[in-house]
C-alpha cells in the first residue's frame, strides 16, 4: 500500500510537487527538483 506525500522546497517552503511512497519507509523523502518560486534546482523534502 503507497501513501501519497507532498513536496516542499526547503529555501523558499512552497509545497510544489505530490508524490506516493511505500507506507513501511520511516526515513524523510528527499529529491533534488526544480523550483518554480526560487527558479532554481533545489532539494524538496516530505512534509
Amino acid at each position: 500500500m503507497s501513501k501519497k506525500i507532498i513536496l516542499a522546497c526547503e529555501k523558499c517552503g512552497s509545497r510544489n510537487y505530490k508524490t506516493v511512497e511505500s507506507k513501511d519507509n520511516s526515513v524523510r523523502f528527499e529529491l533534488k527538483k526544480y523550483c518554480p518560486n526560487c527558479r532554481l534546482h533545489t532539494i524538496h523534502r516530505q512534509t
